[in-house]
């Protein structure tokens, strides 16, 4: 049915990665030239991670409305687990690269754009676990008939 909790943790999962499209990943400053310049890292600056960003934030929404397929709903919220990792590899991976520029920065910050995926994966977790109690309940009254 739609209207099943893990429907509520998917579309949670959908507004929170399309939060990662609207606010910053990491903000970091430069010294250059005397002057302290500000850098932001965004998901719409890199073209591989606006890939897995859309992918991440529309998969959910796909997922909810496979609800009479429990099994392969599954396996979507298990692909979004590896595709929302994934994404947060890459985030991690594009940080530490930081350091490679010339100059380097000499501090930064995670935004909330960096926290909202972490988020994400929680509710994919509890939604995995709110498919597994529909399938056992299903099953169970399967056998009484």
């Amino acid at each position: 049915m739609i209207q099943r909790k893990q429907s509520l943790w998917l579309l949670l999962v959908a507004l929170l990665n399309a939060g990662v499209f609207y606010f910053d990943v990491y903000h970091y400053h430069n010294i250059v030239n005397g002057l302290d310049t500000t850098g932001v890292l965004r998901v719409g600056d890199h073209y591989p991670s606006l890939i897995i960003a859309v992918v991440i934030t529309l998969l959910p929404l796909v997922t909810i409305f496979m609800f009479r397929n429990r099994k392969q709903q599954m396996r979507m919220i298990a692909y979004n687990l590896v595709a929302e990792s994934t994404f947060v590899a890459m985030l991690l991976t594009r940080v530490t690269r930081l350091e490679k520029l010339t100059p380097p920065p000499t501090s930064g910050t995670y935004w909330i754009g960096a926290i909202l995926p972490i988020v994400a994966i929680i509710f994919l977790i509890m939604a995995m676990i709110g498919v597994r109690k529909d399938d056992k309940l299903v099953k169970s009254v399967d056998r009484l008939r």
